[in-house]
């Protein structure tokens, strides 16, 4: 699953390096309106009549990408790093599948460790009941469930739901690093 993941990363990473040179913040309005400039993009990377490309960067999808990954200050994350620090090493690596396929594995291991950070707290071992517990008949009746009780402390719950500010990650957020300019990139 995370070197499906890892594979698709490295393909979008390919794809919009140079994005962010490309990306305009536009403060006329009261709050910042970030455009993406589709033809000079296409342009210095040589791919004006691609019309794959083309149908991506006119997608709802990649209109979507701009505005989530189009503010300077953000929290940054993995794809952020491919696009602006590893891009020679995906240049010279496209000929070397070995070297390809190492450098999707040590992605999808970091992949992997971001979602599970502890791994060893995930995993609780249930203990094994000891010998001869299933003949004990000392087994107490589940208890009746007092209806008002429990509509009592949803009330609560939603009270206390409804007052409190809303959950944010702990993520620092910083400044996203911008890579090398989109002319340095020409496909075929």
């Amino acid at each position: 699953d995370k070197e499906v993941r890892a594979i698709f990363l490295r393909l979008f990473a390919q794809l919009f390096q140079g994005y962010r040179s490309c990306l305009q913040l536009i403060r006329i309005h009261a709050e910042p309106v970030i455009h993406f400039h589709k033809a000079a993009f296409l342009g210095q990377r040589g791919l004006i009549e691609n019309d794959f490309l083309t149908k991506v960067l006119n997608g709802m999808a990649f209109a979507g990408f701009v505005s989530e990954r189009g503010p300077p200050f953000r929290t940054c994350d993995l794809f952020d790093e491919l696009v602006a620090f590893e891009v020679e090493r995906i240049k010279a690596e496209e000929g070397n599948p070995p070297k390809m396929i190492k450098h999707v594995r040590e992605l999808a291991e970091q992949l992997f460790k971001n979602e599970n950070p502890n791994p060893h707290i995930a995993f609780q071992k249930v203990p094994r009941p000891t010998e001869g517990s299933h003949l004990r008949v000392h087994i107490l009746p589940f208890p009746r469930i007092n209806e008002g009780r429990v509509q009592e402390l949803l009330q609560e719950g939603l009270a206390r739901s409804q007052g409190a500010p809303p959950a944010t990650r702990g993520d620092k957020k910083c400044v996203v690093p911008a890579g090398p300019p989109v002319g340095m990139f020409t496909c075929s």
